[in-house]
């Protein structure tokens, strides 16, 4: 009989006493403004890394072009050295050391995840443009484009409906991921979960607030992009 009023105390302490439940809104805020600015840069990048390798694996071998063999091979170390490492230390590394005299926190986390997702993105972009048929790029070309042309209108949109579910994955994985931005100081929803636990000493309420507030946001997420792929899948017949 004592658990609903201390479970009712429990929440009246962790969201309506002095308004804490703003934090968690700010810090909502805050989670999905580095999220959606990651995945634009993360995007980016990919496409540019993607085109390169692409572009790099799909000469003939005997014209092969020095300057995009080059690039080729820095591409090929940039994803090595981000996939190889956590994101945790690459955050501490770009905050602690590179951007060791600002305090623009959201700017190094923005930039921090959004290098990281791009070194996953491009694979998977990369995977996506090499299934589309060759022709297609034949055709492009016989119509009068040229690589970039044909890149951006013909190969990339079909590339991204083959390969929407695992960028759609790489989004909610980028999402989860940036609860750890607390490291750097980053008032974002688990930090303010944090914060409302030091000042409560209790946990229960804050932690699991948040945690379903994440689920609910995968949720939304993975119900508009299974839309978008029936959308897709629908303009096609």
């Amino acid at each position: 009989m004592e658990f609903w009023p201390e479970l009712q105390k429990d929440f009246y302490q962790s969201f309506v006493e002095g308004g804490r439940w703003l934090l968690y809104i700010k810090g909502l805020g805050t989670t999905l403004l580095v999220t959606l600015l990651a995945l634009i840069l993360g995007i980016a990048l990919g496409i540019i890394i993607a085109v390169i390798r692409a572009a790099h694996d799909q000469q003939a071998l005997r014209k092969v072009n020095p300057v995009l063999k080059i690039l080729n091979a820095l591409c090929k170390v940039y994803t090595t050295v981000i996939r190889g490492t956590p994101m945790m230390v690459q955050l501490l590394i770009m905050y602690f050391v590179i951007f060791s005299n600002t305090r623009n926190q959201i700017g190094v986390a923005v930039l921090a995840f959004g290098i990281n997702s791009g070194a996953y993105a491009s694979e998977i972009i990369r995977g996506g443009i090499m299934s589309v048929d060759p022709g297609q790029m034949e055709a492009g070309r016989s119509l009068g484009f040229g690589y970039a042309g044909t890149m951006r209108l013909i190969i990339i949109p079909q590339a991204i409906k083959m390969i929407l579910p695992a960028l759609g994955n790489e989004l909610i994985t980028l999402l989860k991921e940036t609860s750890i931005v607390t490291v750097i100081g980053l008032r974002d929803l688990t930090k303010a979960a944090m914060l409302i636990q030091g000042k409560t000493y209790q946990a229960f309420m804050p932690l699991i607030a948040i945690a379903l507030i994440y689920l609910a946001l995968v949720m939304i997420l993975s119900w508009l992009l299974g839309s978008l792929e029936r959308r897709l899948r629908a303009s096609e017949r």
